[in-house]
């Protein structure tokens, strides 16, 4: 497996505590017994997510196991407040979903470049003595103490945002096409990470325009109940707009294999069932015409109802229909 592709790490946080509110009384050469003038305390830092595009990975937090923001200062004479705690900024990938670890309860979804979220407070300041002055109390001689600062586990995955997730069994022919449609031009970035991790290619399309694609790894029959390492690639697919199946020509029933594949999804989510479909078979440079047409009227007759979807055959090896093939999934886009 690559191992720098990491897409789930679990941290412990910890905000910073509030400082202390002071409880002076002013003094000065002209003032032998001045009223409260003690500041408030400094608020502790926050631990903070935020979305950052560079990132593909959540591999630079999987050795930082304990995150801590810094205390709040202490407030001061004179209504001086105390210095904020430096916030612990986490830099995460597009497409981050921070979990509790105790309960499992989604806190945040991170989506967009520099988007901000609070995942740990840190504690509120005390209020200095100032605030506690009233017509029956004129020099108060106490003040609040600083919140003490938060420690949690959080669990941080990630979903890779793709436009079209490819959806097939081990060997289907999904990293050969993902290979030949994306690294079409020699600037075109391929990020190759072996197929037990997601692999995003960047598709050219007319026009200078592209759209990503990401090769999810092999469903096996029973990933929705965690066999394999099912689960982890399912999260992949939640984020896809359009899902793109891919069954080889050689298999024994293409009809019944894009059923198992699809009610391996409905198993994990049934909302995925939702997104837009498309049908490729692949392997096509392995039989000839003949069989093509043999096995385009069977699909014909079974694909009716909700298990009607458009289908096309091609081949990555020859390039038959692959373009054909980017015209469906780019209209399926737009």
């Amino acid at each position: 497996m690559d191992n720098n592709f990491v897409d789930y790490v679990r941290v412990c946080c910890r905000s910073g505590k509030g400082g202390k509110g002071s409880t002076h009384l002013h003094r000065d050469k002209l003032t032998a017994f001045g009223g409260p003038d003690g500041g408030d305390g400094g608020r502790g830092g926050h631990v903070i997510l935020r979305g950052n595009k560079q990132f593909w990975t959540l591999i630079h937090l999987k050795y930082r196991k304990h995150i801590i923001a810094t205390a709040g200062g202490d407030g001061g004479s004179s209504h001086k407040s105390g210095k904020e705690g430096e916030d612990e900024i986490l830099d995460v990938p597009l497409g981050t979903v921070a979990r509790d670890l105790e309960t499992g309860e989604l806190i945040c979804e991170i989506t967009e470049e520099g988007q901000e979220f609070i995942l740990l407070p840190g504690g509120m300041g005390g209020r200095g003595n100032a605030h506690f002055k009233s017509p029956t109390n004129q020099t108060p001689r106490y003040s609040q103490p600083g919140e003490e600062g938060k420690e949690e586990w959080k669990i941080l995955e990630l979903k890779v945002l793709a436009d079209v997730g490819l959806v097939g069994f081990p060997n289907a022919g999904k990293s050969t096409l993902l290979s030949v449609v994306s690294a079409a031009k020699p600037e075109i970035a391929n990020y190759p990470f072996t197929t037990l991790t997601p692999n995003l290619g960047i598709v050219p399309y007319r026009d200078y325009k592209s759209f990503v694609m990401a090769d999810i790894p092999g469903i096996i029959e029973g990933a929705s109940e965690g066999k394999g390492l099912g689960v982890r690639f399912l999260r992949h697919i939640e984020r896809n707009s359009s899902l793109l199946f891919i069954v080889s020509c050689q298999s024994d029933n293409i009809y019944e294999e894009y059923k198992i594949l699809l009610n391996e999804l409905k198993q994990y989510n049934p909302e995925l069932l939702d997104k837009q479909r498309i049908l490729a078979i692949s392997k096509c440079d392995t039989i000839d015409e003949e069989l093509v047409s043999e096995l385009e009227k069977d699909l014909k007759k079974r694909m009716k109802g909700k298990f009607k979807i458009p289908y096309i055959f091609f081949s990555a090896q020859t390039g038959y229909n692959v373009q054909e093939l980017k015209d469906m999934l780019w209209q399926q886009l737009n």
